[in-house]
């Protein structure tokens, strides 16, 4: 079906989405596209349900509907332009690149984020990266958040990597410093979607999508605790969602409540690293999985950046 600047990919329809318009599914299937691109690709009949071409954004889905897609890759990369923006590549060759991304970075273009992006740089570094689906890009983090994220440098490459990533074949792992005294490693296993008081913010919610969050405790202060997180699922903002799910968000992230700064025992020093410190603080430490082409196991680590070792220097000071 995908010719020249175009990739054909698949997807079954879960029964989570049964009856859910078609638009809305295709977006959360097939999420390394927007929205709005996905709406203009089903209109121009780029979108098959069951074989045949679906061209109704509002008709509804159904339990085991297999959705394939012919995505125009390169005209979507069109709308993106090449940034000469410096990037941390820990390691490159033909089929992938591990980038480590620095907090402030956003990942692609969005509503108010038209450039500077990790998007815009891909292009850039790699132009090869121009025949892919956002440039690569197979997973995210947010704006601010540090660490590791691996981007597919072919098309083949890519397929492969999506669908290890849908498989959960692909290790993550963050460190992170949650507000309170966390005494032992536990899981959260409670289902992401749309805060419904708040469409800006994610929520464990009824009805929401499957999400399941690991971690250990590395080191316990105070009034705060230094973890290591896995992900099982890949959710939006899904760490900083459980973590403040049970009444421990990260430091530093004001959209989940990880801002006010508790314990009567808090020098004042301490406090003033804590109130000044500027993101929620989260970082990809570790990514390891399966070469795309080869098979070979691979595992890349980063260490801390710098305002997180200054933020737990300041806890350890504070014991």
């Amino acid at each position: 079906m995908a010719e020249g600047g175009a990739v054909g990919l698949s997807a079954v329809v879960p029964a989570e989405f049964d009856g859910q318009r078609l638009d809305a599914v295709a977006a959360k299937l097939f999420g390394n596209y927007s929205r709005a691109r996905l709406q203009a690709w089903i209109e121009q009949g780029r979108l098959t349900r069951n074989g045949a071409t679906a061209a109704r954004l509002r008709e509804a889905v159904a339990t085991g509907d297999r959705l394939q897609l012919d995505a125009q890759v390169d005209d979507e990369n069109a709308q993106v332009s090449a940034q000469d923006i410096g990037l941390n590549v820990i390691y490159a060759d033909a089929s992938l690149a591990v980038i480590d991304k620095p907090a402030g970075l956003v990942v692609h273009p969005g509503a108010g984020v038209r450039d500077g992006t990790l998007q815009n740089a891909l292009l850039h570094r790699f132009p090869q990266a121009m025949q892919l689906p956002r440039a690569g890009i197979i997973h995210r983090l947010d704006k601010d958040t540090s660490g590791l994220l691996v981007v597919a440098l072919s098309l083949s490459a890519h397929k492969r990597l999506v669908a290890a990533m849908a498989a959960r074949q692909i290790r993550r792992e963050y460190e992170a410093v949650a507000n309170g005294a966390i005494t032992v490693g536990s899981q959260v296993d409670a289902p992401i979607g749309r805060d419904p008081r708040n469409r800006l913010r994610m929520a464990v919610v009824p009805g929401g999508r499957e999400s399941l969050t690991h971690f250990r405790v590395l080191e316990r202060f105070a009034h705060h605790t230094y973890l290591r997180v896995r992900l099982e699922t890949g959710r939006t903002h899904q760490i900083r969602v459980h973590l403040a799910h049970i009444r421990h968000p990260l430091v530093g992230d004001a959209t989940y409540g990880g801002r006010a700064q508790r314990g009567t025992g808090l020098d004042a020093a301490t406090r003033a690293v804590l109130l000044a410190f500027p993101r929620q603080a989260l970082h990809a430490r570790e990514l390891a999985f399966a070469h795309p082409e080869s098979g070979a196991d691979l595992k890349f680590e980063a260490p801390l950046p710098a305002d997180l070792q200054a933020l737990l220097a300041a806890l350890r000071a504070n014991q």
